[in-house]
């Protein structure tokens, strides 16, 4: 299996800020995606089926055992797309974790501490009691407002019946001064078969294109990072079709959107596995304002799927894929089932209006 993920989209960038000839130097900053698989406390919450998380339950879930996955995901969190940058992502989105609570033990994390990671989020009406989230360093990136759009989906036979799922969250707010919209996903699982289920995934695509399209008519030139664990592939029907997210720039128009992640998916590459097949269902996707823009505004420069040996599973029949924190109901210690995509991003700003930022080495691993 391949296991080399990154991919260089249009210039490779070592350093966060490099000098240029005109007193200008060139910013980039990181935005990434991760599923934190089940990343629950140990408390049981009588209103969500968390029984599994507790400590009577399947997975035997201990203090001990959670504290130890919350490390390991402020660890990945931190060295995502350290490659390209030295510095921790400025945007982090996030699912599958219980609640409010999670978050701020993440956040607070020996990684990630120094960073003074803030979130928004909201809970979701979704049956296992997960949700989504977007975590943030506040001297990047300034929420101005956020809200979560429901998806309502009903059941095809029991028609009155709605199927719950996650619900989408929307961010607006500036980035080092520019306004940026982020929207985080979590679509339904094709638990029951991918084409049973396929329904389910094109109407959270529908709400998706609908909540991108208001967007663009109120502001034609609007940026907007749409992120998630779609549950789907990049040339699925509802990123492909619904959605209009191709992996060409020269296919962009108004109503399209760039899938810079499509690319590596079609050499085989992907961010999870299953049955010795990769797949590309954690995808990071851009509106053409972010692609074609003025080299002194936030433009695409690279993306890619951060998956270092330590993220990888050691051994086994399993070998090379990403290395889950529960495996069978047995703790290994790992990470997740899922492995972290990211985008970076890059502009030139006059020298003296450029803020330092905290290196990743100023914390520690």
């Amino acid at each position: 299996m391949k296991t080399m993920l990154t991919t260089f989209l249009l210039v490779y960038l070592k350093t966060i800020a490099c000098a240029s000839q005109n007193n200008a130097i060139h910013q980039s900053v990181t935005i990434a995606f991760y599923n934190l698989e089940n990343l629950f406390d140990y408390d049981d919450d009588p209103l969500i089926f968390d029984d599994d998380r507790t400590p009577q339950g399947r997975d035997q879930w201990t203090e001990a055992k959670y504290r130890r996955k919350l490390n390991n995901m402020g660890r990945v969190i931190k060295n995502i797309g350290s490659k390209n940058s030295d510095h921790a992502p400025a945007i982090v989105g996030v699912c599958e974790i219980e609640n409010e609570k999670v978050l701020q033990d993440l956040v607070r994390t020996q990684a990630l501490a120094p960073y003074r990671y803030a979130f928004e989020h909201f809970d979701s009406p979704d049956r296992r009691g997960i949700d989504v989230a977007l975590l943030y360093q506040p001297h990047q990136f300034k929420t101005i407002w956020s809200k979560k759009i429901p998806v309502f989906i009903f059941d095809r036979i029991h028609t009155s019946r709605r199927i719950f799922t996650r619900d989408q969250l929307l961010v607006y707010g500036l980035l080092s001064g520019e306004p940026i919209y982020i929207l985080v996903n979590h679509w339904p699982s094709r638990s029951g078969g991918q084409e049973a289920s396929e329904y389910r995934r094109q109407k959270a695509a529908d709400v998706t294109k609908h909540i991108k399209d208001s967007l663009l008519n109120m502001d034609p030139k609007a940026k907007i990072v749409i992120m998630g664990d779609f549950n789907d592939n990049p040339d699925d029907n509802s990123i492909k079709n619904i959605l209009k997210a191709h992996a060409k720039v020269k296919q962009l128009t108004h109503d399209n959107l760039y899938n810079p992640l499509a690319k590596l998916y079609a050499m085989g590459y992907g961010s999870l596995a299953f049955n010795d097949r990769w797949f590309l269902f954690d995808q990071i996707i851009t509106t053409k304002s972010l692609v074609h823009s003025p080299k002194t505004s936030w433009h695409l420069m690279t993306s890619g799927i951060y998956n270092p040996p330590y993220l990888q599973q050691p051994d086994g029949p399993y070998k090379f894929y990403p290395y889950r924190s529960v495996q069978g109901g047995r703790f290994t210690g790992g990470y997740s089932d899922h492995y972290p995509v990211y985008i970076q991003m890059i502009r030139e700003r006059p020298e003296d209006l450029v803020q330092p930022l905290l290196p990743r080495q100023a914390a520690q691993n």
